[in-house]
């Protein structure tokens, strides 16, 4: 084989090698994409505390440009009366999120902005007859997961981030933005539990410092939550 014949043999070994690792490179972001992508979504929670109904959350999740909008809607009964609860969460594809939005309308006025940039948070807090208050947290990681009370519809966005071919206990850096708490939280499936009905659902155990709840999934919907401690049950209709 001559020189010139041994070079273009090189060559065209090295350009199809480079063309199979692009294609395994672009089948694998494909594969990771697919397992991240939401899906739209819309319904609505009963919430029951000791078997008694105290409140419902409306919810959605939908897509806004290359991003994804969940939006909650509850209405609480609580000691002091009745409140009114919105949160709008934006997330990028991946799951992490970009912006976060509440305001809660009740014996208490309060309202809160999060901008998330990469493992920052940067929060802005708002309450009737108080000066705004500002404070900064930062996170392991930008895949911070944001929990919020009563709003229920955000713990089916953490079982989507959960992976649930690795399967195990996974934890996630989170925040709870109405209590201004961050913190993390632990995640592993229990696989498939028979519900009594004949049905069997996905059951995935989520742990804190202070409280463990369980999740149960049909597919890629979250229809009940159960939090012992709290003697509370949250129902998807």
């Amino acid at each position: 084989m001559t020189r010139y014949s041994a070079l273009r043999s090189s060559v065209l070994c090295f350009d199809i090698c480079t063309a199979c690792l692009l294609l395994v490179c672009t089948l694998a972001a494909a594969t990771i994409a697919a397992a991240l992508a939401f899906a739209p979504d819309k319904g609505k929670f009963k919430i029951l505390v000791s078997g008694q109904p105290t409140g419902t959350e409306e919810f959605s999740l939908s897509a806004n440009g290359g991003n994804w909008i969940a939006r909650g809607n509850a209405e609480i009964q609580t000691p002091q009366g009745a409140a009114h609860v919105t949160g709008n969460l934006e997330l990028r594809p991946d799951g992490a999120p970009v912006r976060y939005e509440w305001n809660m309308q009740g014996a208490k006025k309060a309202a809160s902005t999060i901008v998330f940039n990469g493992a920052t948070a940067n929060v802005e807090l708002r309450m009737e007859g108080a000066r705004p208050y500002s404070q900064q947290f930062t996170f392991n990681s930008d895949h911070v997961v944001v929990l919020d009370n009563n709003m229920y519809d955000q713990y089916a966005i953490l079982a989507r981030l959960y992976d649930w071919d690795k399967k195990g206990a996974q934890t996630f850096s989170v925040i709870v933005p109405q209590e201004m708490t961050p913190g993390s939280v632990t995640v592993e499936s229990l696989g498939k539990q028979d519900t009594g009905s004949g049905a069997k659902l996905e059951q995935l155990r989520v742990k804190t410092e202070d409280i463990e709840i369980s999740l149960f999934l049909d597919g890629q919907h979250l229809v009940r939550i159960v939090s012992p401690s709290a003697n509370a049950e949250i129902i998807r209709e």
